[in-house]
């Protein structure tokens, strides 16, 4: 995978608060193009606030990319975070959802989103 940056457990926690205010931004964003697109049918392409609206989710991808992690629901339902991290000296995503208080699962990187465990108590606490 090599990202540029790794998080600890406790780093990607108190990365929260703001990931959570741009993950707001794209669910609200996200869910306005859905409906959008629905109601316009065939006619997306000669919309132009559909194509502002893009044009602002996808500023919003860079915002959570220039902080290191990633969105990864593209249904724009749950919310879906990755953060690059290491557990047992192996890459795995940190992995955080819009209705979770704090991040408390991990996935391997190959596996995705049904792979999620709890993040290992000695991670959790800030001792790796």
């Amino acid at each position: 995978m090599n990202h540029l940056k790794h998080f600890t457990p406790q780093e990607a926690n108190n990365t929260l608060p703001l990931v959570k205010r741009i993950v707001k931004d794209i669910l609200y964003t996200g869910q306005r193009i859905r409906s959008l697109s629905a109601y316009l049918k065939e006619d997306v392409e000669n919309h132009p606030g559909l194509e502002d609206m893009m044009k602002q989710l996808e500023l919003y991808f860079v915002e959570l990319e220039d902080i290191g992690c990633y969105y990864k629901d593209w249904s724009f339902g749950i919310g879906l975070v990755d953060f690059p991290s290491f557990i047992d000296e192996k890459e795995v995503l940190l992995c955080w959802r819009s209705d979770e208080k704090n991040l408390s699962y991990y996935h391997d990187c190959q596996e995705g989103y049904a792979g999620r465990k709890p993040i290992p108590p000695e991670y959790l606490n800030g001792g790796k």
